[in-house]
């Protein structure tokens, strides 16, 4: 039960935190300039490399928990990196 709560939790917590980071890319992106399309370039990778992994967790066997905190970690990543001044 507490493991099922906990997920509810951290996927909650996933779509806040993504949430964030897509209203900072959006605030970069409406400013254009080369910062901006390094960051739409290592958005798509980064979105790539983040489902290939979730998929290869999921076929390994991993849980739903798993797949969840992999994406939140990357998520604060970029939230963290976005978030220092220039």
């Amino acid at each position: 039960m507490y493991g099922l709560w906990r997920l509810g939790m951290d996927t909650a917590m996933l779509a806040f935190e993504s949430q964030q980071v897509i209203a900072m890319r959006c605030a970069m992106f409406a400013t254009g300039g080369a910062a901006a399309q390094a960051e739409a370039q290592r958005m798509v990778t980064e979105k790539f490399m983040a489902a290939g992994e979730a998929a290869l967790l999921a076929a390994t066997g991993g849980t739903p928990a798993g797949i969840v905190a992999g994406y939140r970690s990357r998520v604060r990543a970029n939230a963290r990196r976005l978030s220092r001044p220039r």
